[in-house]
């Protein structure tokens, strides 16, 4: 970023300023006793001042600017141009762990738990903008979804297209294969800092990965994992059934989350564990990461002066030098 800025480099020599009212005071209303003076009768038969006399107030006007552009001049009028640059010192890459199984489509979030998810990760992923950040998906089994990238519109739009993949992969939840993938993206980081956010509805029931496994790896690569169970506490409204034209049928089910193992993942990794049972606390909990994992950015500035007192200086002299012309020629019968 570059702004324009006018400074003085010498803003103290403005005072003297405040001597160009009392010289302008002095020269032209000195008192009487100082100026030459004929005492007569009458003015019959003396002419009225000439042009020439009316305008020698002029060199007196040249005087006071020669001074006050000399002060100025002193005081240094410059612009500065000041550029600012940004450096990210403390990067953080960060991947994101979704549950997709079909439990996401339950309905005690509006207008489904996948659907709110969805519109918060996005708005997470916009706030990160020094950072890097991927995606990975699962559900029986996992898959990354876009490695980790620094174009936050890949992320986002990958998050938009995001859906349940019946048929794609299989349905159910393997919490141990999702963070397994999620570590698999992250081991071989550079950055000073890692982390995992995954976000589960409901109990580890596939994949070959245990979660304990799986979090002791992240701890062994300095993976730090925020843990998320999904769904309110007691029943919703959930898919219990395929209809033949491949909708779901819905019914009242009881909502579970294994919740001591999210905790232990979170609390082995040096993480913390958060539960989300409306779009509220959803949103809430994503912020609260976000100002959990900040990334250090460090601001340098660049200033580039240009001087403007030679013009000051020369404007000064050349008026002086005009007075003093004036002076010695046009006006040298009246002085």
């Amino acid at each position: 970023m570059m702004f324009i800025q006018n400074t003085f480099a010498n803003p103290e020599y403005l005072w003297a300023l405040c001597v160009v009212p009392i010289l302008a005071f002095w020269m032209f209303w000195k008192p009487k006793d100082k100026r030459s003076s004929l005492q007569i009768s009458s003015l019959t038969g003396i002419e009225k001042p000439t042009l020439k006399a009316r305008l020698y107030p002029i060199l007196n006007i040249l005087r006071l600017l020669a001074v006050s552009a000399l002060i100025l001049a002193l005081a240094r009028p410059r612009t500065a141009d000041i550029s600012t640059r940004t450096k990210t010192t403390r990067g953080i890459d960060i991947v994101m762990a979704i549950d997709i199984s079909s439990s996401m489509l339950s309905r005690d979030l509006r207008p489904n738990r996948l659907s709110a998810l969805k519109k918060v990760a996005s708005e997470f992923v916009k706030n990160r903008t020094n950072d890097r950040i991927g995606l990975v998906v699962y559900a029986g089994e996992s898959y990354t979804k876009t490695p980790i990238t620094s174009d936050k519109a890949v992320v986002e739009n990958a998050l938009t297209a995001l859906n349940y993949e019946g048929g794609v992969i299989n349905d159910g939840t393997a919490i141990g294969m999702g963070l397994a993938t999620a570590v698999n993206r992250l081991k071989d980081s550079k950055a000073l800092s890692k982390v995992i956010i995954l976000l589960t509805d409901g109990v580890n029931n596939a994949g070959f990965v245990e979660p304990s496994t799986a979090a002791g790896l992240a701890a062994s690569y300095g993976i730090k994992t925020y843990t998320i169970g999904l769904g309110s506490n007691g029943n919703a409204m959930a898919p219990v059934a395929i209809n033949r034209d491949g909708s779901f049928r819905y019914g009242l089910t009881r909502v579970e989350i294994d919740e001591d193992l999210l905790r232990n993942v979170a609390e082995q990794t040096g993480g913390i564990y958060f539960r989300a049972t409306n779009n509220q606390t959803l949103e809430s909990i994503y912020d609260e990461i976000n100002k959990l994992e900040t990334t250090e950015v460090e601001e340098f500035s660049y200033t580039t002066y240009d001087e403007h007192f030679r013009l000051f200086v020369f404007s000064g002299l050349f008026l002086l030098f005009m007075e003093w012309i004036l002076r010695i020629t046009i006006f040298k019968s009246i002085v």
